[in-house]
């Protein structure tokens, strides 16, 4: 036997028999290194042996009801190491205003990965409840940790952020299975593929070919990486006559964004910088059709600071519309005080018309309302943007007209995390616009995964993605996921760019979870059909 091999069943044997704290500590550290697998490391081959000393640690569980709580006990300490290592950033928006929230911190970078945790725990729990004894225990892995995922990104509002299948979304080439399977369908194929080395350490008579299981799992990748360089191969990028893009990145610290004192040096720096010539060849904002501005642009209610309007109106070139995130009060008198808001987009001409609005949907817990809002708001706690009664979700999804281009379908913020609820019945938009502030999680790996999920959802429907951050990492993305030009995190500064088109509608988004289900299907049937046989 190789010394690659003895190491192999060494670390199997190990995990398999551990027991007590030392399983703990394998658990949570074979999860947190999970965590290299999202962007911006993007290191997916950790994969290969973190999923297989989860199947192990399943191996070793035990059978019965107390196999099922100890494998319920080890997927929950594998979640707690995953999401603490990579929704650490989260904890950033805490201390934004410190006196305030700095105390809560530990809820955020403790509590919710504990929660989240309890995901993967049902999940691994569910896998030993239908564990067979072959190469098949790795489907049962990916049938159950997929189910446990698919909740997690629904009950409750859903927090579908760091998906498994988000693996695969590095290199290109390999993401563009989302055109077919969606992140769902990638999340069920990330973790058969990835937990197959776990097959190796089988006897022959567990698993006839031990080496089979990874052998046909590197030919699935390799398969998909050649499927993918051939779609990006014969769809080159192209453009949509006569739209320019301008996207505005204003790198406002959160302490001013949110000041209405500073209303007026707001802005001024955000018509400063739109109006930024790039080069020699540039103009600034008379070269653009479309002025784009980040999410919550404003300290203020636009509409109710008409000097402030005015003085945008007046800026916009006569060709030129202005895309811009604002909270919105509601339609009340101008006498009384809103207490409360939408999360909104405004489109605005030169004559400082609102040409159309479109209002959040899905608002992120705890940062734009609190479960329990009322009960908990009388126990003195309140989310970040310390909105009495908390934000009010808009009705309904809907696209938005803009002069001279395309209908556009707007997302703001972590809309865009979620996969198949985005693009509205009916007509199919030309592209996506999708405003954040980011400025939330600073320099951390956040940002980055933030975008990583916006290219996922420009792939899986076909559609380009102009996405606009406060402090970056914004972007204009083409309908195959290619990087037409990005402003760097943490960075001040306007990006001008063509408007990609649309490719015709994908197989995901025309048929949704469908081939997902398939593959749920037979999986399902391959491990029933293994189970009796053992």
């Amino acid at each position: 036997m190789s010394v690659a091999a003895d190491a192999l069943h060494s670390t199997a044997r190990t995990t398999i028999l551990s027991w007590g704290w030392r399983r703990a500590a394998i658990a949570c550290g074979a999860g947190a290194l999970s965590a290299l697998a999202m962007a911006p490391f993007n290191a997916w081959p950790v994969l290969f042996l973190t999923f297989s000393v989860l199947v192990w640690l399943i191996d070793g569980a035990g059978h019965g009801r107390r196999g099922i709580i100890t494998a319920a006990i080890a997927g929950w300490w594998f979640g707690f190491g995953y999401f603490v290592a990579g929704l650490y950033w989260i904890g950033n928006a805490f201390l934004v205003d410190p006196e305030t929230f700095a105390p809560l911190m530990p809820l955020a970078v403790i509590g919710l990965p504990a929660l989240l945790a309890l995901f993967i725990a049902f999940g691994c729990a569910l896998a030993r409840l239908i564990w067979t004894t072959d190469w098949s225990r790795v489907l049962a892995l990916a049938l159950a940790l997929t189910a446990s995922e698919w909740l997690r990104g629904h009950i409750l509002s859903g927090f579908p952020w760091n998906l498994f299948g988000y693996a695969l979304a590095e290199p290109l080439a390999m993401a563009q299975i989302a055109s077919v399977i969606g992140i769902w369908g990638m999340t069920f194929a990330t973790i058969a593929v990835f937990a197959s080395p776990a097959i190796l350490i089988d006897d022959r008579n567990r698993t006839q070919r031990p080496w089979l299981p990874l052998a046909l799992s590197l030919a699935l990748l390799a398969a998909n990486a050649a499927y993918g360089a051939l779609r990006l191969d014969r769809n080159p990028t192209e453009f949509v006559d006569g739209v320019k893009l301008r996207l505005m990145q204003p790198n406002l610290q959160q302490d001013m964004k949110f000041n209405y004192a500073a209303k007026d040096a707001v802005v001024a720096k955000y018509l400063t910088l739109s109006d930024r010539a790039t080069g020699p060849q540039t103009s600034g904002v008379r070269d653009a059709t479309i002025l784009i501005w980040p999410e919550s642009a404003f300290p203020f209610f636009l509409t109710r600071e008409p000097a402030e309007l005015v003085k945008i109106a007046e800026f916009l070139p006569s060709h030129t519309t202005l895309l811009a995130g604002a909270v919105r009060a509601p339609d009340l008198s101008p006498a009384v005080r809103p207490t409360r808001a939408y999360n909104s987009i405004y489109a605005i001409n030169h004559d400082g018309d609102i040409l159309s609005v479109y209002d959040k949907l899905h608002l992120v817990p705890f940062g734009e309302y609190l479960p329990f809002q009322t009960m908990l708001e009388k126990l003195g706690f309140q989310q970040l943007t310390k909105m009495q009664g908390g934000f009010i979700a808009g009705s309904r999804r809907s696209l938005m007209t803009i002069p001279g281009a395309p209908p556009m379908l707007p997302l703001i913020c972590y809309e865009v995390a979620f996969s198949g609820q985005i693009v509205p019945d009916g007509a199919r938009p030309g592209w996506i616009v999708n405003l954040t502030n980011d400025g939330w999680f600073g320099i951390s790996t956040g940002p980055y995964q933030h975008l990583q999920q916006a290219r996922l959802r420009a792939i899986e429907e076909g559609l380009p993605i102009v996405r606009n951050a406060n402090t970056g990492i914004s972007a204009v993305i083409d309908p195959l996921g290619r990087d037409v030009g990005h402003l760097a995190l943490g960075q001040e500064a306007v990006l001008d760019s063509a408007l990609p088109t649309a490719l015709p509608p994908t197989i995901f988004s025309r048929w949704q979870h469908a081939p997902l289900a398939i593959m749920i299907v037979i999986a399902a049937l391959v491990v029933f059909v293994r189970r009796q046989r053992s």
